[in-house]
């Protein structure tokens, strides 16, 4: 319709009276229809509900309302009145296809991505679609044309709220000691944190891990699959086969000797040790990842 002719409002600062107010408004050059956007609706309380409900049912015919929430339940009010009257649009994603939508919205922009690099975008970024949306923007830009490999998500891709770990956590499961001091420190450089503060969140991580992966080898054990456990153990069935295959290559003695391992290692970094923390960090990789 036109910037003209559009309003854009928030639920936040815009009340049910407002917003059905800005809708029976009359244009500023008259006819041609208008379109009033009110975004945050989830925020509404029961009388601004109330209220647009009872303009649904008369509305204006020269403008369209758009009533956009982050989340709303098929039988809120809100969600029933605008079925009544008009239409419900939902975009929803189920997790276990948020990869193959990265792939989707990648051919959207006319580039091409191979399935590795989507998940491995999904892994460091998360699922959030807005925060996917920018980064697959970011990199198809940055493609121009050719294919979006795991290289280039692995060195363009930032996720919003952490520094991703995969580089340290796949060397160690294939027990490459010398790719997990590598990935560590590179992880440790590009960290916007202070170096002892990132080195204390990485080693909170890797005991997190090692735990999905002692959980995962524990299950196999019994005969549950990956990819069967993933729900039980609300992981993401990329990362449950990941987790699988990497307790192949420990006992779960081993597994357990991590854990102490790197249990010391927190302490140890928490002033436990005369020794710098780099160091103690470095012979703690060693020791949970070389094979003995």
């Amino acid at each position: 319709m036109g910037d003209d002719a559009t309003e854009h409002l928030s639920a936040l600062e815009t009340t049910g009276p407002d917003a059905v107010a800005a809708c029976n408004a009359m244009g500023l050059f008259g006819g041609g229809g208008r379109l009033v956007i009110v975004a945050d609706v989830e925020k509404w309380k029961a009388d601004d509900v109330k209220e647009v409900a009872t303009y649904l049912g008369s509305p204006s015919p020269e403008t369209v309302l758009a009533l956009v929430a982050g989340e709303l339940k098929d039988g809120s009010p809100l969600a029933k009145a605008v079925a009544k009257a008009g239409e419900v649009l939902t975009y929803d994603v189920a997790k276990r296809r948020v990869p193959e939508w990265v792939a989707e919205q990648f051919g959207r922009l006319g580039a091409k991505a191979d399935p590795e690099a989507c998940r491995l975008l999904v892994e460091i970024v998360g699922e959030d679609l807005d925060e996917l949306s920018s980064e697959i923007d970011k990199l198809a830009t940055w493609a121009g044309g050719e294919p979006v490999t795991t290289a280039a998500v692995e060195q363009l891709a930032v996720g919003l709220a952490e520094t991703p770990i995969f580089d340290v956590t796949d060397a160690w499961g294939a027990r490459d000691v010398g790719k997990v001091l590598g990935a560590t420190e590179g992880l440790l450089e590009r960290s916007h944190r202070p170096r002892s503060g990132e080195l204390i969140r990485l080693v909170a991580s890797l005991v997190s891990h090692i735990g999905r992966v002692r959980r995962i080898a524990r299950l196999a054990e019994e005969g549950v699959r990956p990819k069967d456990a993933a729900g039980r153990l609300k992981m993401h069935p990329f990362a449950a086969e990941k987790a699988g295959k990497q307790a192949q290559n420990f006992t779960q003695d081993e597994l357990a000797m991590a854990t102490v391992r790197l249990a010391r290692l927190d302490a140890a970094s928490k002033g436990g040790s005369r020794l710098p923390a780099d160091l103690e960090l470095e012979r703690a990789l060693v020791d949970v990842t070389r094979r003995r």
